[in-house]
């Protein structure tokens, strides 16, 4: 069910304001040429979506919540409980979300790349046109 207290709600509204953050990203740097702002932006985005999974304990002794988180935040989680088997499980899954972000960056930046433009002598483009034909104006007579 997609409403009250549900964790796929819980998802479509992260990954829908991870949608509007990588917009930001991309339209903020506008300034660089196209190769390395597709590269940053889908770094980003590899980022924000690639999902960890992680190991809470609960107030029981020998009980624990698992479950699935971003993995920046298990790595962040990890760094303020000093797990480092979280802090390793988040940041590995963090590095590989970055790194397959910018392989798809790449990707699009070599699918819509321009295409080669060929030099070629401008006399032989002058030679080859054919000449315009005069406008005659109209005469009243």
């Amino acid at each position: 069910m997609l409403f009250a207290d549900s964790m796929s709600l819980l998802w479509f509204s992260y990954y829908g304001l991870s949608l509007l953050v990588l917009l930001a990203v991309y339209f903020g740097m506008a300034f660089l040429p196209r190769l390395p702002r597709l590269i940053m932006t889908w770094g980003v985005a590899g980022a924000m979506w690639m999902p960890a999974s992680y190991r809470l304990p609960l107030v029981e002794e020998g009980e624990f919540y698992s479950g699935w988180a971003p993995s920046a935040m298990v790595a962040a989680v990890g760094v303020f409980e000093n797990s480092a088997s979280a802090l390793r499980n988040g940041l590995l899954w963090l590095v590989l979300g970055i790194a397959l972000g910018a392989g798809i960056g790449v990707a699009l930046w070599w699918w819509r790349r321009p295409a080669p433009v060929e030099d070629t002598p401008a006399r032989r483009q002058v030679e080859e046109d054919p000449q315009p034909t005069r406008r005659r104006e109209p005469v009243i007579r």
